[in-house]
């Protein structure tokens, strides 16, 4: 398996969807949005999206299966798989914002092969293969070199439908609100990853997460020379459920011991 040519062909992919969903914005009536969930808004942006990458992507590895955030296709338990969000940060999208992004993943089991995310507005492609590096437009990345928590950018999600992680959350916000530059929400998790990957953000935390949201992230992190964890650093980042991503120099500063 050329990894290499499989995340060109993705690249290519990735920009004609995005260019579809650009074009959507401030296209999208009311009555074309609903709710999969509570404050989870949904259109017929992110449905055709995803069809558009499902339908090319099953054309470049044919024996993977899909795992896609609004279920176009059957989903696969197969071990090689392509992770898919056709539209992370509907929200901001639905409402005239430009932050949000295509994020497309290859996996071996939890072992991510090729990653890909797209943000569309500000024409930036993040894109990494395994041990082959990260680049942002062809130009390659590196996480920053903060070396304290007090001289770092935090980036986070605000829990928006699963509140039982609250008061762990608002007290983890607190710490970082007083003990570093600032934080900032951007409402795209992929964005905040890739953020972290060149270096405009030192670390991000976010609860409550899917698999779908950050493994082409978490890819381009690692190729970058960062690091992800869940908060205690005892396992992997990868189902989204609790996720810790920093340059690494001040990963083991942030870890929730």
């Amino acid at each position: 398996m050329n990894l290499k040519n499989i995340s060109q062909e993705v690249n290519e992919i990735v920009l004609k969807v995005g260019a579809y969903i650009k074009q959507e914005q401030g296209k999208v009536k009311s009555k074309e949005i609903s709710d999969k969930s509570l404050n989870n808004l949904v259109s017929y942006v992110d449905k055709t999206a995803e069809k558009m990458l499902v339908e090319n992507l099953s054309k470049i590895v044919p024996e993977a299966g899909f795992l896609t955030e609004e279920e176009t296709v059957v989903q696969s338990k197969k071990a090689l798989r392509w992770i898919i969000d056709p539209l992370d940060g509907t929200t901001n999208f639905l409402f005239g914002l430009p932050i949000y992004s295509v994020s497309v993943a290859l996996t071996q089991d939890e072992d991510v092969l090729v990653g890909a995310v797209y943000i569309p507005e500000l024409n930036e492609l993040f894109y990494a293969t395994k041990n082959g590096g990260s680049f942002l437009n062809s130009q390659s990345i590196n996480v920053s070199k903060t070396k304290t928590v007090e001289a770092s950018l935090a980036a986070t999600g605000f829990p928006y439908y699963r509140f039982e992680n609250m008061e762990r959350y608002m007290t983890m916000l607190e710490k970082y609100m007083r003990t570093t530059v600032g934080v900032r929400r951007l409402g795209s998790a992929a964005v905040d990853l890739v953020y972290v990957a060149c270096g405009r953000f030192d670390f991000y935390f976010e609860f409550n997460l899917n698999s779908w949201d950050v493994a082409a992230g978490l890819l381009i992190i690692k190729e970058a020379g960062g690091k992800t964890s869940n908060f205690e650093g005892s396992g992997s980042a990868f189902s989204g459920k609790e996720i810790l991503a920093s340059n690494g120099i001040i990963h083991d500063f942030l870890l929730d011991k």
